[in-house]
Formats: C-alpha cells, sequence, structure tokens
C-alpha cells in the first residue's frame, strides 16, 4: 500500500523544524497591518465591479461581443467572490482586524456551498487530519480512487467519467462533503441530523438557483435567455477553474498520503510535515496567484491557513529554503504539468490492482 512514513528526520530535527516555520509564521502574523486589509478590501470592491459590469453587459448588451464580455467579468467575479475573497475570509484571515464584514464565523459566499457547512468540513476536517486516508473527505471527494490503499471497486472503472462530473460541478461536490453520506448510510449517522444537514445544502443551493436562474433571467425580461446563459455559463467557468487548482494542490504526483496509526501522537512539527509532504504548489505571476486565491501556493495555506493568502508568496521562499535544510520535498510546477499528474493519477486507480501491477512493472 502506497502509504508514506514521517519524515526520516530525528526527533531533534523535527523540534527544530518546528521552530523555524513557526518563526516564519510569527515574523508575518506579529507585522499584520493596513496593507493587509487594503489588500482583502481592493479584492472585494473589484469583486463587486466585476460582477456589476458583467451582469450589466448580459441583461442590457447586444450582440456576441457583449455576452461574452458580461460572462467573463461575471465569471471573474464568481472565482475572486469563492478564492481570494471567501475561502480566506472564512478561515479567519481577518477576523484580526474586528471588521464585521470579514467575520469568518457569519461570511457567506456566493457559491451553493452552506458556509457554516464548510468551516466544518473544511477548517476543522481537512485542515486537521490532511490527506489521512479515512478521515480527510477531501481525499477523492468520495468519488475518487487515488492511492491503492484504497480498495478498487468496480464503479473505479468510470472514474474518469465521475471526475469530469465532479468538475463540471463542483461547487455542488464541495457543498455536500458535510452531509457525510457515507456515514448515514452505514448508520452512523441519526436520520434527523442527515436530514439537518441535507436541508442546509438543500437550502443553500436553491437561493443560488433562484438568483442566477430566475430571479436575473426575470429581471431582464426579454433577455431573460441570454441572462440564464451567461449565468450557467459563469457558474461552470468557476467550477471548472476552482476543480482545476484544488485538485494540482493535493493530487499531484508525489503527494504524501498517510495512515491515521501513523499520525498518532503528532507533535506541531511532525503536523507541519505533513501538511508539507501533502501538497503541491502552482507556479505563475501575482495575477494568476491572486485568481487561485493564493492556493497556488497550498503548501503555505496548509502551514498557515489563518495567514492572510497573500503573504504566501513572501514566505515561500523560506519554506524552501528549509526543505533544502532538512532534505525535504517541495513540490512544485506550473498549473499543465502538475495537472497532467494529477489526471495521470486518476486514470491509474481507476484500474484494479492487477492491471496496475502489469501497467507499471
Amino acid at each position: 500500500m502506497s502509504f508514506s512514513k514521517p519524515a526520516n528526520l530525528t526527533r531533534e530535527q523535527v523540534a527544530e523544524f518546528e521552530r523555524e516555520v513557526n518563526a516564519i509564521r510569527n515574523g508575518v502574523m506579529t507585522n499584520l497591518g493596513q496593507s493587509d486589509v487594503n489588500h482583502i478590501r481592493r479584492m472585494i470592491r473589484i469583486c463587486r465591479t466585476s460582477e456589476v459590469a458583467g451582469r450589466a453587459l448580459l441583461h442590457f448588451g447586444v450582440g456576441p461581443l457583449s455576452w461574452v464580455a458580461g460572462v467573463m467579468a461575471l465569471a471573474n467575479a464568481k472565482i475572486l467572490d469563492n478564492m481570494e475573497i471567501g475561502h480566506n475570509v472564512m478561515h479567519g484571515q481577518y477576523d484580526w482586524t474586528g471588521d464585521p464584514t470579514l467575520n469568518s464565523q457569519t461570511f457567506e459566499w456566493d457559491i451553493a456551498c452552506d458556509g457554516e457547512q464548510w468551516r466544518h468540513s473544511h477548517n476543522v476536517v481537512h485542515h486537521t487530519y490532511t490527506n489521512i486516508l479515512g478521515k480527510d473527505r477531501d481525499l477523492g471527494y468520495s468519488l475518487l480512487r487515488l492511492t491503492d490503499a484504497q480498495r478498487w471497486k468496480p464503479r473505479h472503472w468510470f472514474q474518469p467519467l465521475a471526475n469530469l462530473m465532479l468538475a463540471l460541478g463542483f461547487q455542488y461536490g464541495v457543498g455536500s462533503h458535510d452531509l457525510e453520506i457515507g456515514r448515514y448510510t452505514h448508520g452512523a449517522m441519526p436520520k434527523k441530523e442527515f436530514k439537518a444537514r441535507l436541508n442546509r445544502f438543500l437550502s443553500k443551493t436553491a437561493k443560488q438557483w433562484f438568483k442566477d436562474y430566475l430571479l436575473f433571467p426575470a429581471l431582464a425580461l426579454w433577455s431573460a435567455p441570454r441572462v440564464l446563459a451567461g449565468n450557467f455559463l459563469a457558474n461552470l467557468i468557476r467550477n471548472l477553474w476552482t476543480y482545476v487548482v484544488i485538485f494540482c494542490g493535493h493530487f499531484t504526483e508525489g503527494v504524501a498520503i498517510y495512515r491515521e496509526e501513523d499520525t498518532r501522537n503528532e507533535t506541531r512539527g511532525d503536523w507541519y510535515l505533513r501538511q508539507l509532504s501533502g501538497s503541491s504548489n502552482l507556479e505563475g505571476g501575482r495575477m494568476f496567484h491572486i485568481m487561485t486565491g493564493h492556493l497556488s501556493h497550498q503548501i503555505e495555506h496548509h502551514l498557515f491557513p489563518d495567514m492572510p493568502a497573500h503573504r504566501y508568496p513572501e514566505v515561500a521562499p523560506k519554506i524552501q529554503e528549509l526543505c533544502v535544510k532538512y532534505g525535504l520535498f517541495y513540490n512544485t510546477g506550473s498549473l499543465w504539468k502538475q495537472y497532467l499528474t494529477v489526471m495521470k493519477r486518476i486514470l491509474m486507480y481507476s484500474l484494479p490492482p492487477k492491471k496496475l501491477s502489469a501497467l507499471t512493472l
């Protein structure tokens, strides 16, 4: 089974690694200030302006060019809202400001995933149990087999198709995480609790559908078909982009997977090492990093989830230096290079063990 073992460091080295990572974190967190506030507020302004422009072009524009421009502007707003704003605010990255509009516990985003459910399934479960098989539900999203440590089932023949469907409707895949359907079907969750979770998910989904597929098209009167199609495509673009970014941060070649027993009695240093080995980065420029919500620095995000994400490019070189010092793998590459390894992994593990063994011999 392709489980990973703890890093080959002495306990003294792990403790020193922990101290050095803590020092990097403290160097940023003790110097948060107006520039950080300015960044997130500027992103919110850009997001809102882009949404207004996109909806205006869809409602009042004439011809295909204005429609395409409207779709792209609206998709841009949705990506910014979900990635650079919503994801990061709900991680508590701006709670220190005391601004109620940036409060992680009350913020809600423009996506089918309910904020409260996401805070539990993502902030609590995923970031605590990163890449621990059986604990981290982000590992394959309950649909995909991504390691030979997962038992192969006949449905995995259709894994490439399941992956495509997940990509197209990614907001629903993320939104359904906290339902924990597997627990319910195996009798580990009371029906009443499951029903409450399902109702919350369906309620948020209904609000999104009402806004994008009923309210705004109805307001457009004779342009309703144009607006309906534009809203659908903007949501689709956002889904595909977020899917690619998230998968390239978690399922590339070289990303480690752990057993629960390998992580018992973890120190903070051990946790840092697991976050490092269970994540991968994407290379690009400033605009690229913003459009990924700085999850192009997934390694730094897993190490410092409550650090304002726009500071990750600042700390990344320091983390890389530590990796060189301790002989650790820092997984980074271009978007397409990383995504190709994701697709390779998805295709490989769709095969039953015997066929996979014959293929890799």
